[in-house]
């Protein structure tokens, strides 16, 4: 698999934020990554589905949409219809994680499931044949601009073998604390799809195609 690059959003300028996912998408963005955070399941809070329907006509990439909300089940519709393609949700979280993941499997999106820095990544292991991707966090969930976590490059080799003894085309994506320092060490680990917001987003527009090709390990 060749590395895709997700920006998230969370690390642009909200003040003209359409204009960015613009910039970002014609950079060379892979993805837009999206943060949803509700300030219960994580100490924050981001954005809803109608910001993500208001930016969707702003860019034709993917939109990866990561849910760090508890409960989630009752919104994976209000997201499916903003215009999600990847629906990533917490087995941390409350609900029943294989009726959220069949939610979003009924509607032709991709499932994702995010795991946080203190869950054991096996459990991923019962949800596999309805992955699309799975999602390793370096850093807490909740703030931007965290120091990354080593052990999630253990964690993401572990990962990277089960998928590839599973025989599906699973994406591993990274979130969390990803420079352009430590991203040859999470591609070398596994990973194929990087989340960064400070790094994708560091020196305004001139600069989004470069982080992008750094991002990319190149």
């Amino acid at each position: 698999m060749s590395v895709k690059v997700s920006p998230s959003i969370l690390a642009s300028n909200f003040s003209s934020l359409g204009e960015e996912v613009k910039s970002i998408t014609e950079a060379g963005a892979d993805y837009i990554h999206l943060d949803v955070m509700d300030g219960h399941f994580v100490p924050n809070l981001t954005i809803g589905s109608d910001v993500v329907k208001s930016i969707r006509d702003k860019s034709q990439i993917p939109f990866d949409v990561h849910l760090m909300i508890d409960p989630v089940e009752p919104y994976i519709d209000g997201f499916v219809q903003a215009g999600a393609d990847i629906i990533s949700i917490h087995p941390e979280a409350k609900d029943d994680t294989d009726v959220c993941l069949k939610k979003i499997k009924s509607h032709n999106l991709k499932a994702g499931l995010a795991i946080n820095p203190d869950t054991n990544w096996e459990v991923v292991k019962p949800y596999m044949d309805m992955l699309d991707l799975i999602l390793v966090m370096s850093v807490h969930p909740g703030f931007g601009g965290q120091k990354f976590i080593s052990s999630a490059l253990d964690k993401l080799k572990s990962l990277r073998k089960e998928i590839d003894q599973s025989s599906r085309e699973i994406e591993l994506e990274i979130d969390g604390g990803i420079n352009f320092e430590n991203i040859q060490q999470v591609i070398d680990a596994g990973a194929n799809v990087i989340v960064a917001g400070t790094a994708a987003f560091r020196g305004g527009k001139a600069e989004y195609a470069n982080n992008i090709q750094k991002l990319r390990g190149k």
